[in-house]
């Protein structure tokens, strides 16, 4: 992701922060410090978060320690100014095992609460609140307070709302009974409608709400969509799918030789090929611009070239290659067969053969 940094790696899993996460952190010193004119207690406030953004990480490291359990790997963890991300591989294709890797997360919430309450006990305290309200609740003890906060994290994290937890323990729930795409479909819908509510919610109590309100909406149509996607690609293979006129790069070759295979046709990213060692990176049009505004036409494109790249055998299912692509950072995929690059699938491409798929099931429909 971009304008995002790697603050460690958890279980062999990369963590990020967002730069907006760090402007968050900035904020909330800022506020405290003018409200109280004390920097202690803008330090203290700035350590509160960042206690909460753990059970953030802990809660995304629940969803993605569930999710390896069936194989499935998490690329990263990012941390964002509403919430974590976890980026899967792809979701579990059993209801079963999509309904445990969504719990797994509020789960971790709810046994880091409890473990504080049991502290917050062994200490002599109060593990709870007589009156939990707002006022209360921010002069109450740290452990109380980031109990509460875990338990609302879970809460809220259940709510019905597609692509949040409780959404997809809904999709998995009616895909159950009524097959991944009309759940899908029905799940979405009903996040949709969540998200409407969340953002009005959001304009008279809290704006952070409007934002929760933007990504569920949003991730709900990318999830119907992704699944429309993936109901077209069914049944084919990554060679009815992939471009087999395309061009390579060399890794000496200078960004002027890419610059010019741009202009001459309508491939945006190249793979490049060492003739000792085979596919080595891709250069991505995005890569191909930063190295020409940063060093000129002469840079090699080995120096700029991703190497963060997904590939695929001709052979295998195209709808686990499309997954794999959806995560990707690289929008596009070489296809490689024996050590040889003998094809190209992108994002792009995927869309057109969807598109004709759509159109093939109207024609069918209306004959």
């Amino acid at each position: 992701m971009r304008w995002a940094w790697r603050a460690g790696r958890l279980f062999g899993i990369d963590v990020y922060v967002h730069a907006t996460f760090l402007l968050l952190l900035g904020w909330v010193g800022t506020n405290q410090y003018l409200r109280e004119r004390n920097v202690g207690a803008a330090a203290v406030a700035v350590g509160f978060v960042a206690l909460v953004f753990t059970s953030v990480v802990l809660h995304e490291l629940g969803h993605a320690l569930m999710a390896r359990r069936f194989g499935i790997t998490t690329k990263d963890i990012t941390l964002l100014p509403i919430g974590g991300v976890a980026r899967l591989e792809r979701m579990p294709e059993k209801p079963a095992h999509e309904l445990l890797v969504a719990l797994a997360g509020p789960a971790v919430n709810v046994v880091i609460a409890g473990l504080l309450v049991g502290v917050v006990w062994l200490l002599g305290g109060s593990p709870g609140l007589d009156a939990p309200d707002a006022t209360q609740l921010t002069r109450a003890p740290l452990l109380t307070r980031l109990a509460w906060v875990n338990v609302s994290l879970a809460a809220f994290n259940l709510l019905p709302a597609f692509p949040m937890d409780g959404g997809r323990v809904l999709r998995a729930l009616l895909a159950m009974r009524q097959g991944a795409a009309r759940a899908t479909r029905t799940a979405a819908a009903i996040g949709q409608a969540f998200a409407v509510a969340l953002g009005l919610l959001g304009v008279f109590v809290n704006p952070v709400l409007v934002l929760v309100a933007v990504f569920v909406w949003f991730g709900a149509a990318a999830e119907a969509g992704a699944e429309q996607t993936k109901a077209a690609l069914a049944g084919l293979t990554v060679r009815a799918a992939m471009q087999t006129d395309f061009r390579v790069l060399a890794p000496h070759d200078g960004l002027a030789v890419a610059a010019q295979a741009l202009l001459a046709g309508a491939q945006v990213d190249f793979p490049v090929v060492d003739g000792a060692n085979g596919l080595v990176g891709v250069l991505t049009r995005a890569r191909l611009v930063e190295g020409l505004s940063a060093g000129g036409p002469t840079v090699e494109t080995q120096a700029v070239m991703t190497r963060r790249f997904e590939t695929a055998e001709p052979g295998e299912r195209l709808d686990a290659a499309w997954a794999r692509l959806r995560t990707s950072d690289c929008r596009s995929m070489p296809v490689v067969d024996a050590g040889r690059v003998v094809g190209l699938v992108t994002a792009e491409n995927l869309g057109e053969l969807v598109m004709l798929h759509g159109a093939a099931l109207a024609a069918k429909a209306g004959a």
